[in-house]
């Protein structure tokens, strides 16, 4: 993951894309899939890196992020099917928590399927639902991140890693998840109406 050294920009970076995808994300689609392919890549870069130098993770998470967004605007489609699938696996693991422990591999590998063939099938709606529950997440462990600075610090202070977990920072509470539904269907009701407005302009014009 990323150094504590850079927590306050990548925060930042968190908290604007995710307030773009939650509001805005069907009509900025493709923005959102580079904000986050340039995310997903910088994570997976500096955690393949490991706690190495700071310089060298930062390296890492810039070149994994650049292509981690290449590939998800280049690949639109490919892109749609992945929030799809990201959506159906987060989903099943959501849901999964209220039981306990881990949902099995293959009940994770069958709601991604799901996910994504539902994203290709409806996606408009998909798009909206997914930009705008994913954003408000996003927004959250930035928002997060940046007010919980100092716990962060304190559990990660051993490896100088800073862990992109919302809770992690601090004791977890139920008003985050009350916070995220709040904002997901707030960016919901903002994305259906603008986005079915400019729709409707296009069709009449």
């Amino acid at each position: 993951m990323l150094p504590l050294s850079v927590q306050v920009p990548a925060s930042i970076v968190m908290l604007a894309g995710g307030a773009i995808a939650c509001f805005a994300g069907y009509r900025l689609f493709r923005l959102v899939l580079g904000v986050y392919g340039f995310i997903l890549g910088a994570l997976m870069a500096s955690a393949m890196v490991g706690t190495a130098e700071t310089w060298s993770i930062v390296l890492a998470a810039l070149a994994g992020g650049a292509a981690g967004a290449f590939v998800l605007v280049a690949g639109y489609f490919v892109g749609v099917a992945l929030v799809g699938a990201g959506l159906g696996a987060f989903v099943i693991n959501l849901a999964w928590k209220a039981f306990g422990g881990e949902p099995h591999w293959a009940a994770v590998l069958v709601c991604a399927a799901i996910g994504a063939i539902g994203a290709m099938t409806f996606q408009r709606y998909v798009i909206i639902t997914a930009t705008a529950f994913g954003g408000a997440w996003t927004l959250l462990v930035g928002a997060a991140a940046l007010m919980l600075g100092k716990g962060a610090r304190a559990a990660s202070a051993s490896a100088d890693v800073w862990v992109v977990y919302p809770g992690s920072a601090g004791p977890p509470g139920i008003w985050v998840y009350v916070a995220w539904i709040a904002i997901a269907l707030t960016g919901l009701y903002v994305q259906l109406h603008t986005a079915g407005a400019k729709v409707r302009k296009k069709k009449y014009a």
